[in-house]
């Protein structure tokens, strides 16, 4: 392993709601100026609220797109009335390719009542992907316009009074934007199905990894693909040109984390430790496939 290489210092951009990925992440920040029962000490505090995706045929697609036009988080406070609060209305498009390792855009900043919260209800109006030399397809939204999409907050998020939490919404943009046809060649791509997989990660508890990927004579890798799973894949990311890659909004614990790329055999590290608030930094070195 090359001892020279310099890790970038990973930064989130934030201004609000944030958008950024792996492609993208988006962040919600919620803090409280309005009344309401299900609060009844009065109390206030911060919510971000953040977006991100994992791995996707990117050197084929020049934009995926999504607008969104309201967000809600349901509190687990209200027993009897409407447990939704609306924290963004509006109109907002994101370019989920523009929003890579870590990489993030603001979407709002509101206040919220201190309390708990499990559920994001996110309403989106269109998506679209446009590809390199061959036009763009736009797809219906299911469920997505109407009653919204529903992300359980994992795990469950308090907002306490004051303080600023913050949600992590994860794009997982190859199993959200299905392309149809053959995804060899641009001119392949016929058509597009739009299946929304996101989560919702409680990111005041969570960690984030990155890492270089390089081949055995330290040439870093372009769109090598790296993941990290429990029992099944939790996030993902493409690196850039510089081989880096930075996955945001991971849980606490322990999880194996594989990277590979066409002509080279898969890397897995069985044990990687993150933790609460940290940065973990894990390297892989990809050695040529023998056919």
């Amino acid at each position: 392993m090359a001892k020279n290489v310099k890790l970038k210092t990973y930064r989130m951009k934030t201004r609000g709601i944030l958008f950024s990925a792996i492609l993208g992440a988006i962040f919600l920040y919620f803090a409280g100026c309005q009344e309401f029962d299900m609060n009844p000490s009065g109390e206030t505090g911060r919510l971000v609220l953040k977006v991100t995706d994992a791995p996707f045929p990117i050197d084929l697609i020049e934009e995926a797109n999504v607008t969104i036009t309201r967000v809600e988080i349901r509190t687990t406070n209200d027993t009897a009335g409407y447990p939704f609060l609306t924290v963004f209305e509006g109109t907002r498009e994101f370019n989920l390719l523009e929003l890579r390792n870590g990489v993030s855009e603001q979407l709002a900043s509101v206040e919220i009542p201190a309390g708990e919260y499990d559920l994001i209800r996110l309403y989106v109006d269109h998506a679209s992907i446009k590809v390199k030399e061959h036009g763009a397809y736009s797809v219906k939204v299911p469920s997505g316009q109407e009653t919204g999409i529903k992300i359980f907050i994992e795990p469950g998020l308090t907002v306490v009074g004051g303080l600023t939490s913050e949600v992590l919404l994860d794009f997982n943009l190859e199993k959200s934007f299905v392309l149809q046809g053959n995804m060899n060649t641009p001119a392949g791509i016929n058509g597009l199905i739009f299946k929304p997989v996101i989560r919702a990660v409680n990111n005041t508890t969570a960690g984030v990894v990155q890492g270089i990927v390089m081949d055995v004579d330290s040439v870093m890798l372009e769109n090598a693909s790296v993941w990290i799973s429990a029992d099944t894949v939790v996030s993902s990311a493409f690196t850039d040109a510089e081989g880096y890659y930075a996955i945001p909004g991971i849980p606490a614990g322990i999880y194996s984390m594989s990277a590979v790329k066409e002509g080279f055999d898969t890397v897995t590290v069985p044990e990687v430790m993150i933790v609460e608030g940290n940065l973990t930094t894990q390297d892989f070195v990809l050695e040529t496939a023998v056919e």
